[in-house]
Formats: structure tokens, sequence, C-alpha cells
């Protein structure tokens, strides 16, 4: 089992440790936070396209195509009645030089993204106190 430690450093931030790393949160101003660092949820939707960010990478890296002028869009669907996110794109954006038969593949490497296999086969989350 993997272990994150979760602290609270002052006022609204909750910051995350992990493997010697601190991963920095904090609330809005307009939420009585500081807007010293991301807000959690801002994490957890920078994750997904990240993630998806990470494998266009390492696509291209292995194949040696540049990866200037390539980036990653994405798009976020509110559902005001559900008052949660119903759809996440992700667009790829290519350069007009990117090799015409990578085009699907590199798509099919972005959807080997963890934290959308994550999403699709959600864990179990208990909370509990010791």
């Amino acid at each position: 089992m993997f272990e994150m430690e979760i602290v609270f450093p002052g006022n609204k931030r909750v910051d995350a440790i992990f493997n010697g790393t601190v991963v920095r949160t904090d609330q809005p101003v307009q939420a009585g936070g500081d807007g010293t660092a991301p807000a959690p949820f801002d994490l957890f939707l920078a994750s997904i396209g990240t993630c998806a960010g990470i494998y266009v990478l390492g696509f291209c890296q292995a194949r040696g195509i540049p990866t200037d002028g390539i980036k990653l869009i994405q798009r976020m669907n509110y559902n005001y009645q559900k008052r949660l996110f119903d759809k996440i794109e992700v667009e790829i954006q290519l350069p007009p030089d990117f090799p015409e038969k990578y085009k699907a593949a590199v798509i099919h490497a972005a959807d080997n993204c963890a934290v959308k296999k994550h999403l699709l086969n959600p864990p179990e989350i208990v909370v509990k106190t010791n």
C-alpha cells in the first residue's frame, strides 16, 4: 500500500506529501484562501490533461518526433443541474508537419492515461478516523 500525507500549513492551504514531493493547494481569495496555489479540484482537472500530455510526450520522444507546436486543449462541460462536469474533452493540437501515419496512434497513446483509466474504473474510497 502507498501512503500520502495530507497536512494543513495555514489558512485554507492543504498540502499533500508523497515520495518526497509536496503538492501545494490553496483556495482562491474569493473562497477565503490566499490564492497561492491551485485549488484541489483544479489539480484534479489538470491531472487529466497533464496525464494525457505525458503519454503524448513519451510517444513523440520514442519516435524522435519534435514536440514543438504540439499542445493539448482540455475542455470541460459543466452540467448545472447535476453540479458536476459531465464531459471532458482533450484535443491534441498537432503542427502541420506532424506525420500523418502517427495521428491515430498519438490519440491512442493519450487514451492510455492512468488518470482516465482510474476514472473509468474508480477505486473504492473509504474515509475513516484512527
